[in-house]
């Protein structure tokens, strides 16, 4: 409880210090400001930073990274946009004294009102997790509750049906879907979903009646992953291994290539390939013309720099831009290094290689294997040549600072 009454009393206190910044004036004068702004736009650059670095790895999608990105920027904007209401507007002081009595006092109270007093006992640690759930449990059981007494509130009951199905609870995820009734009927996610519960329920098998529903959500939304994913399986269950694999296919090619579901779902394709008596699918070739081939040397006076165990990368990019378009790794010890840059190293399938006829191309020997050059690292001349190229002498004699 004492621990409850500090922290309350501390987030209050901060509240009000930010609350009565303006009637104070000019007090901390203007070099705080420049100094949180200064602060900021640090933090900001190291998470876009961050963000360079992990698309640059491909540990980040393309299009995760253009979302994390514009996210990032417009909060820039916004906090740019608060400092300059700060720097223009002000507070009067009558006000501001009000605030300094009236958040405690109204705080104290509407938590004495509607809170949870007893709840400042505590809680056991690690029981935390516990409480949410037990919390979200019974937010599950009001709303069934309420839907008894309402049972035209379609809506209502399609979302029952989907916390009873993340609960874990099929049996009563199926029996609220069928009091959704035709309400989902245009709901490609939610009629997967019933169908998936119904199949659970019937021992697994998507025969019959989950079938049904992943066809009429297919109708829908022909590209729903999860009606694209069981309709394959339904397929693949009743042996129709050639139907199976055209629409796994189809779903393959609106993932990301590279992730776990990709490779999970590349290995039911070959899986139904082979029972249904179908050749492997051939693996991608890069455009033809679409590689550039060289050597990486490492200068005989950095040698003792570049331990076997260091990873040297051979890098393509745009010329004038940073940001990797094709990345080989291999171990310093197969130096000198024959190289062979092409679309199947491409950073993003959307931006490959052969997009371009120019490359600039580098080798770095790195001790971490990092994206981003670090002091220690060695480096070769960056060159521009044409795709297609043959014969890229990189010779790595440089030390990065």
């Amino acid at each position: 409880m004492t621990a409850f009454i500090v922290a309350a009393a501390a987030t209050v206190l901060v509240v009000l210090v930010l609350l009565l910044r303006p009637f104070f004036g000019q007090r901390f004068g203007s070099a705080a400001e420049t100094s949180r702004a200064q602060l900021n736009a640090a933090i900001y650059r190291d998470q876009f930073a961050k963000l360079e670095q992990d698309l640059a790895e491909g540990t980040l999608r393309q299009a995760d990274y253009a979302q994390a990105k514009a996210e990032l920027q417009r909060r820039v904007l916004e906090d740019h946009r608060t400092e300059e209401r700060a720097a223009t507007v002000g507070a009067p002081r009558k006000t501001m004294i009000g605030i300094a009595f009236a958040v405690p006092l109204v705080a104290g109270a509407l938590y004495l009102l509607i809170g949870n007093p007893a709840a400042m006992q505590g809680l056991p640690a690690g029981h935390g997790d516990i409480a949410n759930a037990q919390e979200f449990e019974k937010m599950v059981t009001a709303l069934a509750e309420k839907l008894e007494r309402e049972p035209t509130n379609y809506k209502g009951w399609s979302m029952l049906a989907r916390s009873y199905k993340a609960m874990g609870r099929p049996v009563e995820a199926q029996k609220a879907f069928e009091r959704a009734g035709s309400f989902i009927d245009d709901d490609a996610q939610a009629l997967a979903s019933y169908a998936d519960v119904v199949a659970t329920n019937a021992g697994g098998t998507l025969v019959g009646k989950p079938t049904q529903l992943i066809q009429k959500a297919l109708k829908a939304d022909p590209n729903n992953p999860m009606a694209l994913w069981l309709a394959g399986t339904a397929d693949f269950e009743v042996k129709n291994y050639k139907q199976a694999v055209a629409t796994w296919e189809k779903l393959i090619a609106m993932m990301p290539p590279g992730t776990d579901d990709a490779r999970m779902l590349e290995g039911a394709i070959a899986d139904a390939r082979s029972k249904g008596g179908m050749p492997a699918k051939a693996p991608a070739m890069a455009a033809a013309g679409a590689s550039v081939k060289g050597v990486v040397e490492l200068d005989p006076a950095l040698k003792a720099q570049a331990g076997p165990d260091a990873i040297v990368m051979v890098i393509a990019r745009r010329p004038g831009t940073r940001m990797p378009l094709a990345v080989l790794r291999k171990s310093a010890s197969e130096l000198p290094l024959q190289f062979t840059l092409d679309d199947s190293m491409s950073m993003d399938p959307n931006s490959k290689l052969s997009s371009v006829t120019e490359i600039e191309v580098e080798a770095r020997i790195s001790k971490t294997g990092l994206a981003k050059p670090e002091p220690g690292d060695l480096l070769s001349q960056a060159q521009t040549v044409k795709l297609g190229a043959n014969g890229v002498a990189l010779r790595v004699g440089k030390v990065v600072q």
